[in-house]
């Protein structure tokens, strides 16, 4: 990896970016304003949610179908209709990559540049990229028609080394169709992308995202979502599978005896009301008495509400000790009296005996 801390590819790599939200009146300029048609489709997302703040991911991704990032505009807005502060959706628009900190291009250029894609040429394609449009990670080209990034991973390592644009997919790419591709971009051409819907841009798929079709024509709708597309690196095991005549081994069928829970007594869900017993020692004993084998008897006689205390969580006057460390109570270390006190007065209560652990006798 060619970056360097501080720089703008070092940021892309570790994921530590304070860069402010672009706010100079430059940006602001020609902002499309956010209408009362944007503040309907905001409600209609609010409307989908229980609580009206599970909204705002959606929301920012509205905000950015309109202005092409989210603004300071964006933030107020979403704060105002979801009834938070400012600094609460900043904190969130600011944490994700897919929300932009400043006016993006036409199309959003990422490269793989994670383990695989890096390997087999994903660097080489972001330093080729990065050297034909003059910018570097999340910066636009001048002509304002491509903004370039560095992404880490984009789930398709299969189709390694992966561009994506505008989050649709370009797989197994090298340096020089990589550059073909968004030489044709930037002369508003649209390629059809490996696999998935047709190419759109930015500002379409953040509609998309935000939960709103981005065709107005519902026959360009159906024939996005039955776009054909290329899958046979995902699909070639399955296709040599079903030439080889080979399958996955049947799975066992699951019998109700063998049910998740069918080990699991009936006294720990309907109490017997046995004289001495609490519900809670009943559903113990039955666990220790469904227990099939030595370890799991142990356990569950181990975590019985009669079980001994384990060494060094009892003090020698028979108090709890669960505030002393083992080895430091009053008589081991000088500290105290080092012959136990007389024993309580009183009759003894009779040991409780759990199924395959007997519980010791004190010692007086």
């Amino acid at each position: 990896m060619s970056a360097l801390p501080g720089s703008a590819e070092g940021t892309a790599v570790t994921g530590l970016d304070s860069t402010p939200v672009d706010s100079s009146p430059e940006a602001l300029a020609d902002l499309p304003p956010l209408t009362e048609q944007t503040r309907l489709e905001a409600r209609e997302i609010m409307a989908r949610y229980p609580v009206a703040r599970s909204a705002l991911l959606p929301m920012l991704h509205l905000v950015q179908s309109v202005q092409g990032y989210v603004s300071p505009e964006g933030v107020t807005f979403c704060a105002e209709e979801l009834r938070l502060t400012k600094a609460e959706v900043g904190a969130v628009a600011t944490f994700y990559t897919m929300y932009k900190r400043r006016p993006t291009g036409r199309h959003l250029v990422s490269v793989c540049t994670n383990t695989l894609c890096s390997v087999l040429g994903g660097q080489r394609i972001m330093d080729a990229l990065s050297a034909d449009l003059g910018v570097h990670h999340d910066e636009t080209a001048a002509d304002g028609s491509i903004t370039l990034e560095h992404a880490e991973c984009l789930a398709a390592c299969d189709y390694a080394p992966v561009v994506t644009v505008d989050y649709e997919f370009y797989d197994q790419q090298d340096v020089e169709s990589a550059r073909e591709l968004v030489a044709a971009l930037r002369r508003g051409e649209k390629p059809a992308p490996t696999r998935g819907a047709p190419l759109t841009d930015f500002k379409g798929i953040s509609r998309q995202l935000a939960g709103f079709s981005q065709y107005e024509d519902p026959y360009e709708m159906a024939a996005a979502v039955d776009h054909h597309g290329d899958y046979s690196p995902t699909l070639i095991g399955l296709r040599l599978a079903e030439e080889r005549g080979e399958s996955a081994p049947a799975m066992p069928r699951t019998t109700p005896s063998e049910a998740p829970d069918a080990g699991e007594p009936a006294e720990t869900v309907a109490p017997t009301g046995r004289t001495g017993a609490t519900p809670g020692e009943e559903a113990a004993d039955a666990r220790v008495a469904a227990a099939d084998t030595p370890a799991e008897k142990a356990g569950a006689a181990g975590s019985h509400p009669d079980a001994p205390e384990p060494a060094g969580r009892r003090l020698p006057d028979g108090r709890a000790g669960t505030d002393t460390p083992a080895g430091q109570e009053p008589g081991t270390s000088g500290q105290g009296p080092a012959s136990p006190p007389p024993a309580a007065q009183g009759p003894a209560e009779a040991p409780r005996t759990i199924e395959g652990r007997s519980t010791p006798k004190r010692k007086d």
